[in-house]
């Protein structure tokens, strides 16, 4: 019991330094990157609003956690405030910071999201150096993304149940092979 205290003590410590540089990036340099990576520029063309997270500490060993805050876009305009918190038990190592943005294909997937509380099912990952890939599945969404944004990976993603989530990788080194569920709060501006 006392070697998982320490683990998940471990654990949160870690993702918390790793989103330290949250206070350094600005959402416009996330948005930039995002609107400039072919996979995603589709999105922004057709999407009915978005929800951006400029910067997400992950960390653990054995349990992990992350932790980001975003802000919500209707339109392209801003309408309120965001968090995302993620526990995860399984085989992983290390800590990482990323990028994540969730795109809402009509007003029913973006309702969903900010009817208060909302959570992605089980997530799926793989999560190497900057260059890293994601994939991620649950019963309300799914996504892909790939690490570097605008580079020359081949990932793709499509609206499942009206949602679509991409992720860049910002730094650090994780391995995962673990389930998780991303939960999200949701307060209007």
């Amino acid at each position: 019991m006392k070697n998982l205290i320490v683990s998940l003590g471990t654990a949160f410590i870690l993702a918390l330094s790793a989103a330290t540089p949250a206070v350094a990036d600005s959402y416009q340099d996330a948005l930039a990157n995002f609107k400039q990576a072919n996979e995603t520029r589709s999105f922004f063309n057709s999407a009915y609003g978005y929800a951006l997270f400029p910067t997400i500490g992950k960390g653990g060993i054995g349990i992990g956690a992350a932790y980001g805050k975003g802000r919500v876009f209707r339109g392209g305009a801003y309408v309120g405030d965001s968090s995302m918190t993620q526990l995860s038990i399984g085989f992983q190592l290390g800590g990482q910071a990323y990028s994540e943005i969730i795109f809402f294909r009509d007003a029913k997937a973006f309702q969903e999201f900010t009817s208060g509380s909302f959570e992605f099912g089980a997530q799926a990952s793989a999560v190497a150096i900057n260059v890293g890939a994601n994939a991620q599945a649950g019963t309300t969404g799914n996504s892909a993304g790939a690490g570097q944004s605008g580079g020359e990976q081949a990932a793709t993603g499509a609206y499942v149940n009206g949602m679509a989530v991409f992720t860049a990788a910002k730094g650090g080194l994780m391995y995962e092979a673990a389930l998780a569920g991303q939960a999200f709060t949701y307060e209007s501006k």
